[in-house]
């Protein structure tokens, strides 16, 4: 079972690199964010025409997320159980579903712009709700996985340099603290292998030739608990969706599953 996240940026100005990315990656069930669209502009009629259902959660041009399945789609729960909102409004930054013999999140951590911001403080208390929510899953013996854009870098090893991040958001250590309190319910970090260069990074921002100069950050995770963990027989970056005109600033982290 090929199981996928996938910051597509937009799936308007995405969707023919994304429909083409599916059908040559074999991918099972892929969970994507940012979707940028209201439910109902969703592809999900071009998506149906390839095989796949889609769980969504999306309400306009900002954030919005799904999970697409070609193999079974049921239980689904759009939004984040107890999460908060952000100036009264609670944002489409999760949708969970069965897929198969798998349980997944797709989930969009709010960014936190800077240290100082509310949007900051959301980012913490959004991730001490996704902790308390997940638990259940985490501990059961089904295969689950909390998969998705959590704009944080788990270690310093996951940015390019550490010193340009310096007093910014993505690694500070209550950042990191939230995501040590997640794994702390059970789950592993299911690390990728780079296919090019030493590290597995994820998004490479468009300015100043990030993605040539692979000046990048590994934000996009994994995290499955044992039932998961223990099945990866391969989990890799798939460098090449970054490439070329029209690109996502993310590229899909790809886990293959012995389930």
């Amino acid at each position: 079972m090929r199981i996928a996240t996938w910051n597509v940026n937009s799936i308007t100005a995405r969707l023919p690199r994304l429909l083409a990315w599916l059908e040559s990656s074999g991918t099972d069930v892929l969970c994507l964010q940012e979707a940028k669209v209201a439910a109902e502009q969703f592809p999900a009629e071009q998506l149906r025409e390839l095989g796949y259902e889609a769980a969504v959660h999306a309400t306009g041009r900002w954030n919005g997320v799904a999970v697409i399945s070609r193999v079974g789609l049921e239980d689904v729960v759009r939004g984040l159980p107890g999460g908060p909102a952000y100036e009264g409004v609670e944002e489409p930054r999760a949708v969970s579903a069965t897929c198969g013999p798998v349980r997944v999140w797709s989930v969009y951590v709010p960014n936190g712009r800077e240290v100082a911001h509310a949007h900051y403080a959301y980012k913490l208390e959004w991730f001490e709700a996704l902790r308390a929510a997940v638990a259940g899953d985490a501990s059961g013996a089904r295969p689950f996985a909390v998969m998705g854009d959590y704009n944080v870098a788990p270690t310093d090893d996951d940015v390019y340099d550490v010193a340009a991040f310096e007093g910014l958001t993505h690694v500070t250590p209550a950042e990191r603290a939230a995501l040590a309190a997640l794994r702390g319910e059970g789950l592993t970090d299911v690390v990728p292998r780079p296919l090019k260069y030493d590290h597995p990074y994820t998004y490479w921002d468009y300015r100043q030739l990030c993605f040539p100069k692979n000046r990048g950050m590994r934000i996009d995770l994994v995290y499955g608990n044992e039932a998961f963990s223990s099945a990866v027989k391969d989990a890799y970056v798939d460098r090449e969706e970054r490439k070329g005109k029209g690109a996502s600033d993310h590229a899909p982290v790809v886990v293959d599953l012995d389930v």
